[in-house]
Order: structure tokens, then sequence, then C-alpha cells
């Protein structure tokens, strides 16, 4: 049977996994994120016309990322002083309501910009005019507001736990878990999985069309497949395994509450604590959208070098510290 006993549920919890690998993320992330993206707004101003009304989604989402860079330093001083949080309940709240902004902010502007790439190439001249910059600012104003209340509900939940040097839990006590692991499905449906649905629409059909006509502008057809390959791999790094580890550490909680504990439970949840620190990486990863449409293609593969060199000092980081671990 897969079911052992209760003693051996306590492993997952105080398990330090966490506290050795994701302030080597948040670092890393914290230091790349505000270069990488000061860098891509203020090139995304200067071409600010050449853009199109994709521009207004691209500011958007560097809006987002510099909103949740702004409170990794306060996380990475919890997860060093081993999960102790010293910045009060409120702030508590505000900082992983940031992370929620960012996540689903980030995915939705993203849907945006796949879906005007999408009728912008599929469609060109029925919507010719018709997207202005006013269409833009609507549905910018839309997608934050959507993903404002979407989010609000989690600030509800019980995110402290103790008065001096409280924990700050990103999802929230064990006592709340049942109803918070409802929540978090119907989040992963509306936040995550309908708009990746979207994406994969779009360039399912756009791919086939590129490949079909030889009529399409050589220079769009390529600003089209760069930001394919953009957000393949946001979504195969950052969104997919974080969704995906984090219900299922949600249904292993639940199980351990009603007494249930599983051999697995241990894999799933330091999955999860990898997956945290991948999806934090959408903050270095999304700057890689402002150049999508640039032509100098030096800085693209310059702005994907350090990304690339971002995530392999993590993982090194992070291989190293688990053999230090077993050894």
């Amino acid at each position: 049977t897969n079911i052992i006993n209760t003693t051996s549920c306590l492993r997952v919890i105080l398990f330090t996994f966490e506290h050795r690998f994701l302030p080597s993320v948040f670092i890393s992330v914290f230091i790349i994120g505000l270069v990488a993206n000061g860098w891509g707004l203020k090139s995304l101003l200067q071409k600010w016309e050449k853009l199109g009304d994709v521009n207004v989604f691209v500011l958007n989402l560097g809006v987002a990322d510099i909103l949740y860079l702004l409170t990794l330093p306060f996380l990475m001083v919890y997860y060093f002083m081993k999960s102790k949080w010293i910045f009060g309940d409120v702030f508590c709240k505000i900082t992983r309501f940031s992370f929620n902004l960012n996540l689903y902010g980030s995915i939705g502007f993203l849907t945006c910009i796949s879906v005007y790439r999408y009728l912008a190439i599929v469609h060109p001249v029925k919507v010719r005019g018709r997207l202005t910059l006013t269409h833009s600012v609507g549905v910018s104003v839309m997608v934050w507001v959507f993903v404002s209340v979407q989010s609000l509900p989690d600030t509800f939940y019980p995110k402290t736990f103790g008065n001096k040097s409280a924990k700050c839990y990103d999802t929230t006590s064990k006592y709340y878990i049942d109803n918070y692991l409802i929540y978090s499905l119907g989040r992963t449906l509306t936040g995550f999985c309908i708009p990746f649905l979207i994406i994969l629409s779009c360039y399912g059909h756009m791919i086939v069309l590129l490949c079909r006509r030889n009529t399409i502008d050589k220079v769009l057809k390529q600003q089209s497949l760069k930001l394919l390959f953009i957000l393949i791999l946001l979504f195969s790094v950052c969104y997919i395994p974080f969704h995906v580890f984090k219900n299922l550490n949600l249904w292993s909680r639940v199980l351990t509450e009603q007494g249930k504990c599983h051999k697995w439970n241990n894999g799933v949840y330091i999955a999860h604590q990898i997956s945290r620190g991948l999806v934090c990486l959408n903050c270095a990863l999304n700057p890689l959208v402002y150049l999508h449409g640039n032509e100098n293609i030096a800085q693209l593969r310059q702005m994907f070098q350090r990304a690339r060199q971002t995530f392999i000092g993590i993982m090194s980081v992070m291989f190293r510290q688990t053999k230090e671990r077993k050894q």
C-alpha cells in the first residue's frame, strides 16, 4: 500500500528544502528581473510608435513584473529567517496578493498579445483600423479588474500563524485547506487553463497558416515565431509546473489532515517548492516579450542567454544543496 503512518507526514512540514532553494532564486530573479524589466521598458518606450497597439499589453506586463519584484526583498528575509515573518499580517497579504497579480496578470496580458497577433495574421483586413489604442487600454483595464477580483478571495484566508515571528503562508493554514483547494482549482481553471487553451488555439491556427501561405510578411512571420518560442518557454518552465504541483501539494495536505499519508507526499512537496522558484522566473523571462517585435535580434539573443544563465545557476545551486544534504 502507498499509505504510510502519520509520523512520516511530519517530514513534509519540517523539511528545510525551501529555506535553501527559494532565497537563492529570489535573489537571482530580483537582480535580473529589475535590470531586464528596466531595460526592456526603456526599449519599449523608445520604440512606442513602431510596436503598434500591442505595446499597451507589453507595458502592463512590465508593470505587473515590477509590482512583484518590489516584494521579493521581504520574501528573501522571510526564508533566510527560516519562515519567520516579521512584517505583519497586512503586509503578508499584500505580498501574496502582488504575486497573484503578477502571475495571472502576466498570463492575461500574454493571452491578449497572442490574440492580437493572431488577428493581425489571420484576419488582417477585418481588424485593420479597428484595434485602436483605446481598445487596448480598455482591454488592459478589464484584465486588471478580472485578475484583482479573481485574487481578492485569497486575501480573506488566514495568511499568518503565531504572534511573534509568524509564518506567512503562500496558501493558508491547515484549518482552511479544504476550502482553499476548491478555490485554487477554480482559479487555476479561469486564470490559467482557459487562457492557455486560447493561446494554444491562436498559435495552432497561426502555425497552419504560416506554413501554407507564402504571402504573409516575413517580418511578421518571424515576430510571431519568436513570440511563440517565448510563450513555450514561459509556460513549460514557469506556469504549467507551478499549477500542477501547487494543487497536488494542496491535495496531499488535505489527505494528511484526514490522516491519510502517502509516500509521494515528500516528492510532491519538493516539486512544489521547485515550481514556486521556477514560476518567479517569469519576471526575468517576460522582458523577452518586449523584444519580440524588435529588429535587433542580437538583443533578443543576449536577453535569452542571460535568462538561461540564471536558470542554470539556480539549478546548480539546488543540486549542490541537495547533494550536501544527502551527505
